[in-house]
């Protein structure tokens, strides 16, 4: 892995494949590290004929922390958007979207395949439609558009979504962050304890942040309503969802795909 300097902040990163293969940059959700992106998958891109890049987005894994923008106050947050006003937050999904473009342009990376999911997915979008040069194409998984009209989360997801671990130590975090996983993962794909916890336990050994995840929920949150922007992506874009994603709802991806112009939904 490595790091470089990009729209003002540290970006780590690591690359997989040929410098012959396609670009593939691979963004990734709230919370979550470079390291989430399976290896597996990685290494069947690579077969594919593709050159990946994973990174950590800002707040997250080894990537700066904006810790000078203090903790946001959710419930405020949330107050302003049911207020009609636009909340004050430390940064929005724009910001993010810029981040993967100047970390593309620090590796002289002038176009790349892009693919986010969840809030990276968001990213993905966003990146697209601000650098559409930078872009050959786009998939979004399992993400939204801000549309105040898509249904929320199941209130099982939103409660382990907002919920905060009772201890501090590494095992307790872990069982912690398992148990979200197994609310939010799909029931057609339950998650193996034995094989989840390792990882979860690695990514909190890697790098805890929890403050980092409040900040990038606030930039979900005070970006709001992104259709106007989406509407402007010109690259081709499949969009992938879950028929019973309890995190991110099926509607979500149907309004992405009926936004962006000739998405195919999956």
């Amino acid at each position: 892995m490595a790091r470089v300097a990009a729209n003002g902040i540290e970006i780590e990163y690591d690359i997989h494949g040929p410098v012959t293969g396609a670009p593939l940059l691979l963004v990734m959700g709230l919370g979550q590290q470079l390291t989430r992106w399976p290896i597996a998958l990685i290494d069947r891109l690579v077969a594919e004929g593709f050159r990946v890049i994973r990174f950590d987005n800002r707040d997250m894994g080894l990537s700066t922390w904006l810790d000078d923008a203090g903790a946001p106050d959710l419930p405020t947050v949330f107050g302003e958007i049911a207020a009609g006003r636009k909340p004050g937050v430390p940064y929005l999904i724009e910001d993010m979207a810029d981040d993967a473009t100047g970390l593309l342009d620090a590796l002289g990376i002038a176009r790349a395949h892009v693919a986010g999911v969840s809030m990276g997915g968001m990213i993905a979008q966003m990146l697209a439609a601000r650098h559409p040069q930078k872009v050959a194409s786009l998939v979004s998984v399992m993400s939204t558009t801000g549309n105040p009209a898509v249904p929320p989360a199941t209130p099982e997801a939103l409660a382990v979504l907002y919920s905060r671990p009772t201890t501090t130590d590494v095992e307790g975090l872990t069982d912690h962050a398992l148990k979200a996983q197994i609310i939010i993962q799909s029931p057609a794909w339950p998650v193996d304890p034995a094989v989840e916890r390792p990882k979860l336990k690695a990514a909190i050994e890697r790098a805890y942040h929890p403050v980092g995840v409040a900040r990038q929920m606030a930039a979900v949150l005070g970006s709001g309503d992104r259709r106007e922007a989406l509407k402007a992506i010109t690259a081709p874009t499949v969009v992938l969802h879950g028929d019973a994603d309890p995190l991110v709802r099926l509607e979500g991806g149907r309004d992405t795909a009926a936004v962006i112009p000739g998405a195919e939904l999956r």
